[in-house]
């Protein structure tokens, strides 16, 4: 039988939080804004996920979008699509939730430390790409060249568009903002976020690449990473979208043999390319 410590401290069992605030973002992703009940550090490394336990209805994997400085709060970007995140979207300031985490292995940072890093996010990915552009922000100084790619499907599904503003008037970085689908409010740059690569002026033994999107997105942007040179070991992938249990034991996320959860969910390439169900 287990003590009350080990229990306590359990990975299956999810520590209560508190809903402090809730910002809608577009028509289908909402910023939800957390804290725990019983107060403690927060402490975990961009690219790692937590689960999330709506009490009576399930639990499902999301990836942490706020900066890891900021330890008394979990910043999450939900995308309604199923009953869990259907029901967050409900909540308000004050409602109570169950957590587990954080789970996973982040993004490389230390290895990234002193190399130029080029952000490559497709619609959702910006959410857990946000964590890392944020601790890279504010320890600018550890790092070399930023640049920040960007592509939604219309100006409507663009995620943090006031926080892009800000890093458009950063001298320190570039930024690149496209649309699939313009409408008459837009007047930046069109067309899939692959257009944007070929103009970049990179050293490739000092860059590191990091991709978050759609599927789809993954095959088109590797083979532009790939014609600018960038080594396998330093393009880094997130197969967030696998993610299940989050602790190795449904298989939901296993592809041969290796469980997403638990190695990932960010890989490099160099990995990824022999997991030949994983892009």
């Amino acid at each position: 039988m287990l003590k009350n410590k080990e229990i306590n401290s359990s990975i299956y069992l999810p520590e209560v939080a508190e809903v402090v605030s809730t910002r809608q973002l577009t028509d289908t992703e909402k910023y939800i804004e957390l804290k725990l009940k019983k107060p403690r550090d927060f402490d975990f490394i961009p690219g790692q996920f937590i689960q999330i336990s709506i009490f009576g209805i399930g639990e499902a994997p999301i990836s942490i979008s706020s900066s890891p400085f900021n330890k008394d709060k979990i910043g999450l970007c939900v995308r309604k699509v199923g009953d869990v995140t259907s029901a967050l979207h409900k909540l308000e300031a004050g409602s109570y939730i169950g957590i587990r985490g954080p789970l996973g292995n982040g993004f490389p940072v230390e290895k990234m430390k002193g190399k130029n890093i080029l952000f490559i996010a497709g619609g959702l990915g910006l959410a857990p790409l946000r964590s890392l552009i944020n601790y890279v922000l504010e320890t600018r100084d550890d790092f070399a060249e930023i640049t920040i790619l960007y592509g939604a499907k219309n100006p409507g599904e663009i995620l943090f568009s006031d926080e892009i503003e800000i890093w458009k008037k950063r001298k320190d970085l570039e930024i690149g903002i496209t649309v699939d689908k313009p409408d008459d409010s837009w007047s930046g740059k069109s067309g899939v976020i692959t257009r944007l690569i070929p103009h970049l002026d990179l050293d490739p033994s000092n860059t590191y690449a990091i991709v978050v999107g759609p599927p789809v997105m993954y095959k088109y942007v590797l083979l532009e990473l790939q014609s600018k040179m960038i080594p396998e070991d330093h393009i880094i992938m997130s197969l967030e979208r696998r993610m299940k249990c989050g602790v190795g034991k449904c298989g939901h996320c296993q592809i041969n043999g290796v469980y997403v959860c638990l190695e990932g969910p960010e890989f490099s390439y160099h990995k990824l390319k022999h997991l030949s169900e994983a892009i």
